[in-house]
């Protein structure tokens, strides 16, 4: 179905953001991206105490392409 649409306002998007307005069949936003952490990177909150006594973060990647994405633009 069409979709009414009133006044829209966009301040900004992203480089890899997706703005809908109306009917749609498919976003696909073309973006990738890898993140390496060790040990308590990513805790979160208050009166954390963490202890490691000792982490190693493995960076290596056997495999050229991980996730393949193609674009129609």
């Amino acid at each position: 179905m069409p979709a009414i649409v009133g006044v829209v306002n966009v301040n900004s998007v992203g480089s890899s953001g997706v703005l809908h307005i109306g009917d749609v069949y498919s976003i696909t936003p073309i973006s990738t991206a890898k993140t390496f952490a060790g040990a308590g990177s990513f805790n979160t909150g208050d009166r954390l105490h963490v202890i490691n006594q000792q982490s190693a973060t493995n960076v290596q990647d056997s495999d050229l392409n991980d996730q393949n994405i193609t674009a129609n633009a």
